[in-house]
C-alpha cells in the first residue's frame, strides 16, 4: 500500500490537527479493498465499501482521523482503518453524516439500483409514471430535511415564505425553482462543498430508501383527504392531518435512511426539466436537456396522499413559487 502524506500544523497552543492525505492510486485501492467493517461476515457497499470510500476521501475530521490511526501511522494498513472503522460503526457514526457550518446535515446515500415509477396497480397513480430500473453509480449526500426558513434568512437575508407564523424551523416556501438557483450559488460561495438540488432519480432513490411500496413504510390506503392514510400519518403531513399549513422539519418519522419530511410538508424542486420517462433501464438520468417545467416532488400539507407517494410527479414553471413549494440541498463534493 502507498505511503499516505501527513501534514501537521500547531493550533494555537492546545491542540495539533494531522491530516492524513492519500493519493489517488491509494484512495483508489483503499476504496476498493475488501474489509468486513461492521464485522458480520459479508463485505457489502453498504456499509463496508461505502465506509471505507468516505474515510479514504477525506469526509472525516482530520482529529478523528489522527485519533483512529495514530500521529505516527505514516504507512496506514487496512488493519488500522478496518479498527478505525469499526469503532466508529460501534460508537453509532458510520461517517456517513455530514453538518455544514448552517447546521444543514446531510447524508450519505450509497450508489445502487432500483425500480423508478409505479406498478400499475398502486392507487392514485398517474400515467407518467411507468416503471423503469434505474442505476445511480456514485453515491451522494442528501440533506436530512427541507432547507429552513432560518437557513434560507441566513444566506439570502430575507423571508419569502408566507408562513413566517411557523416558526424559523418550518420549511422555506414560496421559493421558485429560479430562487433556488440563487442560493445554491451564494452557499456554493461559502467554500464548504458543491451544493445543488438532487436529480428526480436521486430524489425517489432517497424516499423509497429500499422500499417498493407507494410510502416508504407500505402502502397507501385513501386518496381523501377526510380520512387519515394510516402509512401517511406516521412519516409525513398533507391534507388528512396539517391542518392547512406546513409544520416544523423532522417531526414525523424519518424514513429507513435517515431523511425527514420526503413525503409531505412541502413540495420539493429537483434538478430536472419535467419529461416522459425511458422505457429502458438507464444509469444516472438528469432528465431531458430542456423543457417548459421544472420537476417537483413528495407533495405537500395541501394535497392529497396520492401526491405524497415515492413515484409521484409534480412540475411547474421554473419562475413559479407558491406556499407549497420548498426544497432540499444534495452536497455532491465536500471541501476541506
Amino acid at each position: 500500500m502507498k505511503r499516505f502524506k501527513k501534514i501537521c500544523s500547531m493550533q494555537a497552543l492546545f491542540f495539533i490537527s494531522v491530516l492524513i492525505i492519500c493519493s489517488a492510486a491509494c484512495s483508489a485501492a483503499l476504496a476498493g479493498a475488501a474489509l468486513d467493517v461492521d464485522g458480520n461476515g459479508t463485505v457489502d457497499g453498504a456499509t463496508d465499501a461505502l465506509l471505507v470510500n468516505r474515510y479514504v476521501h477525506g469526509f472525516r475530521g482530520a482529529s478523528l482521523i489522527a485519533g483512529a490511526v495514530g500521529s505516527g501511522c505514516t504507512r496506514c494498513s487496512a488493519l488500522d482503518i478496518e479498527t478505525y472503522l469499526a469503532a466508529m460503526v460501534a460508537s453509532g457514526d458510520g461517517g456517513d453524516t455530514y453538518t455544514n457550518g448552517l447546521g444543514m446535515t446531510f447524508k450519505n446515500i450509497p450508489a445502487g439500483t432500483f425500480m423508478m415509477g409505479s406498478p400499475a396497480h398502486e392507487l392514485g397513480r398517474s400515467s407518467d409514471e411507468n416503471q423503469h430500473q434505474v442505476t445511480l453509480t456514485k453515491s451522494f449526500y442528501i440533506q436530512t430535511t427541507e432547507v429552513t426558513q432560518a437557513q434560507w434568512t441566513s444566506v439570502m437575508g430575507s423571508n419569502p415564505s408566507d408562513f413566517t407564523a411557523c416558526g424559523n424551523n418550518c420549511p422555506v416556501e414560496s421559493v421558485s425553482w429560479n430562487d433556488v438557483q440563487d442560493f445554491i450559488t451564494k452557499m456554493n460561495l461559502r467554500g464548504e462543498g458543491t451544493y445543488r438540488l438532487p436529480t428526480e432519480a436521486e430524489w425517489e432513490y432517497s424516499a423509497r430508501a429500499g422500499s417498493t411500496t407507494a410510502f416508504t413504510n407500505g402502502g397507501i390506503t385513501n386518496t381523501s383527504c377526510d380520512t387519515l392514510d394510516s402509512n401517511l400519518n406516521i412519516i409525513g403531513w398533507y391534507c388528512g392531518n396539517a391542518n392547512s399549513t406546513v409544520h416544523t422539519v423532522s417531526q414525523k418519522q424519518a424514513n429507513a435512511w435517515g431523511l425527514y419530511d420526503m413525503h409531505g410538508n412541502v413540495w420539493e424542486w429537483c434538478q430536472d426539466w419535467y419529461g416522459t420517462y425511458p422505457a429502458d433501464a438507464v444509469s444516472d438520468p438528469a432528465g431531458p436537456f430542456a423543457g417548459e417545467y421544472r420537476v417537483k416532488r413528495g407533495g405537500s400539507w395541501y394535497g392529497a396522499a396520492q401526491y405524497c407517494r415515492s413515484a409521484d410527479r409534480g412540475s411547474r414553471y421554473p419562475s413559479g413559487g407558491s406556499y407549497s413549494i420548498g426544497f432540499r440541498l444534495v452536497l455532491s463534493q465536500v471541501s476541506r
